[in-house]
C-alpha cells in the first residue's frame, strides 16, 4: 500500500469523526444557550447536527490537515455558534454552563464512540477500517475536551474561569469574544483583497486572526515537545474515562444473538 493511499485512507478514518466532534460541541453551546436564555444560535439555524452549518475554512479544513501533518492526529474547530452573554438569565453563573456544553459533548461523544467498538466487536465484525474510525472518534473527542478546557481565551475554558472570578480580578485579564478575533482580511493590503476572487475574499474574511495565532502557537509548543506530556496525561485519563462509561456494554452480547 503506497503512502498516498495510506494518507487518503487515514483522511477518510477521521473525517467522519472530526466533523461530528466539531459540529455536536458547538451546537451543544448552542442549546445551553437556548435554555439559559439567548435564543441567538436558533435564530441563526445554527442548532442543526448537519457539519455543513458549522464548517470553518481555517478550523474545519485547513487546520485538521496541517495537524494530520504534524503531529498525526487532525483536529480542529467548527465556526463558533453565536452567543450574546448578556441575553442569558444570570450571564456570569451561565456562561459557565454555556461554555462546558461543548466540552460536555465531545465527551457524550467518546463515550459514544467507545460503544460503538464494544458493539462491533460483541458483533464479530473484524473489519480494521471500522476499528481505526472508532478509534479516531476516541482520541480526537479526548483532545478536543481536554483543549477547550485550557483557561485561555477564547477557548472554552476561558469563560468558565471567568465565571468563577471576581469582577475586580477580570478587569486585568485579557478578553477576546467568543467568535475570535478580527478577521485576517482586515490585515491584509486593500490591493491584495481587491484581486481577490469573491469566493477566496469570502473565506479569507471568516478566518478570525486570534484563533490563528492560538492553534499556531499550540502547533509550536507541540512540536517543542513543551505540551507532549499534559495533553498525554489528559487524553490519557478521558480515554479511560469514556471506557468506564461506556463499559456496561460489553456485558450486552444478547444483543446479537
Amino acid at each position: 500500500m503506497n503512502s498516498t493511499h495510506q494518507t487518503v485512507q487515514a483522511l477518510l478514518v477521521f473525517a467522519i469523526p472530526v466533523l461530528f466532534a466539531i459540529s455536536l460541541h458547538e451546537v451543544g453551546h448552542g442549546y445551553v444557550a437556548r435554555y439559559f436564555g439567548d435564543p441567538t444560535a436558533a435564530n441563526e439555524g445554527r442548532l442543526s447536527i448537519n457539519p455543513l452549518r458549522h464548517i470553518d475554512p481555517f478550523g474545519t479544513v485547513v487546520l485538521p490537515l496541517v495537524l494530520y501533518w504534524l503531529i498525526q492526529l487532525p483536529f480542529g474547530y467548527a465556526k463558533p455558534v453565536p452567543v450574546e452573554f448578556d441575553k442569558l438569565r444570570n450571564p456570569k453563573k451561565h456562561m459557565a454552563f454555556v461554555a462546558l456544553a461543548g466540552p460536555a459533548a465531545n465527551f457524550a461523544m467518546g463515550v459514544a464512540w467507545s460503544i460503538i467498538g464494544i458493539l462491533l466487536a460483541v458483533a464479530g465484525i473484524s473489519e480494521r477500517f471500522w476499528y481505526d474510525m472508532v478509534r479516531a472518534g476516541v482520541s480526537v473527542n479526548a483532545v478536543m475536551m481536554v483543549f477547550n478546557l485550557l483557561p485561555i481565551p477564547p477557548l472554552d475554558g476561558s469563560h468558565v474561569l471567568a465565571s468563577v472570578l471576581p469582577e475586580r480580578v477580570l478587569r486585568w485579564l485579557p478578553t477576546v469574544p467568543p467568535d475570535g478575533g478580527r478577521s485576517l482580511a482586515s490585515l491584509l493590503p486593500a490591493g491584495m483583497l481587491a484581486a481577490l476572487p469573491k469566493r477566496m475574499f469570502r473565506l479569507v474574511n471568516d478566518v478570525a486572526v486570534i484563533d490563528v495565532l492560538i492553534f499556531a502557537s499550540f502547533i509550536l509548543l507541540m512540536r517543542l515537545h513543551v505540551l507532549d506530556s499534559f495533553l498525554s496525561k489528559a487524553m490519557t485519563i478521558a480515554i479511560a474515562a469514556f471506557a468506564k462509561v461506556a463499559s456496561p456494554f460489553s456485558s450486552l452480547p444478547f444483543l446479537f444473538s
